[in-house]
Formats: structure tokens, sequence, C-alpha cells
């Protein structure tokens, strides 16, 4: 299990953790404001940066990596499987 205490917030877990929160959030106030751009241009520039984190993570760590996406149930991107 991965610790999501305060003196963790710049591991690179609770980054993806965090950013999962956050574009969960936008999902459902997009679901409600379909026409909100700016919220919509937002989720997109965090999916990235999630993005780049779990590619990250997966060269680094891949048991961790393995780990996260299943607690979080992310699907794993198909570049990132090779």
């Amino acid at each position: 299990m991965i610790n999501l205490k305060e003196e963790n917030r710049g591991a690179v877990e609770f980054q993806i953790i965090s950013f999962t929160n956050k574009i969960r959030r936008l999902t459902l106030h997009l679901e409600l404001h379909k026409k909100d751009y700016l919220s919509q241009r937002g989720l997109r520039k965090i999916l990235g940066k999630r993005q780049r984190l779990l590619a990250y993570l997966s060269k680094k760590n891949r048991v961790h990596y393995k780990e996260l996406i299943g607690q979080l149930s992310i699907r794993e991107k198909n570049s990132l499987i090779n």
C-alpha cells in the first residue's frame, strides 16, 4: 500500500493519486456543464501530466506502477505496455 502522508507530496505516486482525484472531480463537473470549455482544457492538461508521471513511474519502478494503476482503476496505455 502506498503511503499518502503530507511529507510525501513530492512523491510520484502521491502526485498521480492527486491528479486522479482532480480528474474524477472535473469529469463529474463536465457531465453537468457540457459547454465549460475552459474546464475541458484543464482536464486535458491534467490528463497529460498524469500520463507523463505514469510513464516515468513505469520506467523507474514497474511493480509500484502496476500496484498503483490497479488501486486507482486506471487503464494501462498501449504505449506503456511494451
